[in-house]
């Protein structure tokens, strides 16, 4: 069996030392506000720094991992007597994933001993950080590149993505939301939920009046979706609002019995789209 190497994107929003301690090479997508010609990589600024520039109404506009970004990268791996497993991030919702299977095709050409599997992952954030962190177990169990390509091509429609935000503006912006639901919104504190779909796009589901009852929401969709209730893993990301993250990691725990596995920031890249306040839960479910 040759080595491989797990290949990643950072819109799986996982910090930079979790994909390095998983032995997970990446790219970068990357990110650039209006007050600035500066094109940040996705890692170049804290999630409280990047957030606060957001809250202080600075607009941001992203862009994927180019093909030559992919090419620079994959080439000192098969050099190096390596194969490639591509996970990347949902096609339905960057064209980040396309480029790198354009790169993967073009750089075998002049490497045709070796292999590169690309997997779109159909997920984002850290559900897609969720389904490395499956795939790097597997992997360290011993599974082959094509095994575990097959392994993730299968329990990727079982990895549930639900959030909500607490401001509708930037799903406004992004065309996720009407402008009449955005109006009701304010004068009546609804709170959209939303989750990715099986084609990877994101969706709007219902609304709840108020926040509260929007993580609560997040909970009961664990509840009626999860194959094995209170068995991990179990994901949270959260953009600037921790103690909401909290009163959801309780309400999971009190209702379910279900202990959180990880909880990350979610990045720059995500964040401009979603904007600062957006909380967002991931588990293997039954379906999406």
């Amino acid at each position: 069996m040759n080595p491989y190497v797990i290949f990643a994107d950072s819109s799986c929003d996982l910090p930079q030392a979790t994909l390095d301690e998983w032995n997970i090479r990446y790219g970068s997508l990357y990110f650039r506000f209006d007050d600035s010609d500066r094109e940040y990589h996705n890692y170049d600024m804290s999630a409280k720094d990047f957030y606060a520039k957001m809250r202080a109404g600075h607009n941001c506009t992203t862009s994927a991992v180019n093909e030559g970004d992919f090419l620079a990268a994959f080439e000192p791996i098969l050099e190096a007597g390596q194969d490639i497993l591509y996970i990347g991030f949902s096609s339905g919702l960057s064209a980040t994933y396309q480029c790198g299977a354009a790169a993967a095709a073009e750089i075998l050409l002049r490497y045709p001993e070796r292999k590169i599997v690309t997997v779109d992952s159909l997920a984002a954030s850290a559900g897609y950080g969720m389904l490395l962190y499956l795939a790097k177990c597997r992997r360290d169990e011993g599974a082959g590149i094509e095994e575990l390509a097959a392994y993730i091509e299968e329990i990727k429609l079982n990895l549930c993505h639900w959030f909500t935000v607490d401001d509708l503006e930037h799903l406004i912006k992004g065309g996720r939301v009407i402008k009449v639901l955005a109006s009701l919104g304010g004068a009546l504190q609804l709170k959209p939920v939303l989750h990715v779909d099986n084609a990877g796009h994101l969706i709007p589901v219902s609304v709840a009046r108020g926040r509260k009852k929007s993580l609560r929401a997040l909970a009961d969709q664990y509840g009626k979706r999860a194959i094995e209730k209170g068995k991990p893993p179990v994901f949270i990301c959260h953009a600037d609002c921790l103690e909401d993250v909290e009163y959801l990691v309780a309400d999971l725990k009190e209702r379910f019995g279900v202990e959180t596995d990880r909880i990350v920031d979610v990045g720059p890249v995500i964040g401009a789209h979603t904007g600062p306040g957006v909380v967002s839960l991931f588990f293997l479910g039954r379906e999406r």
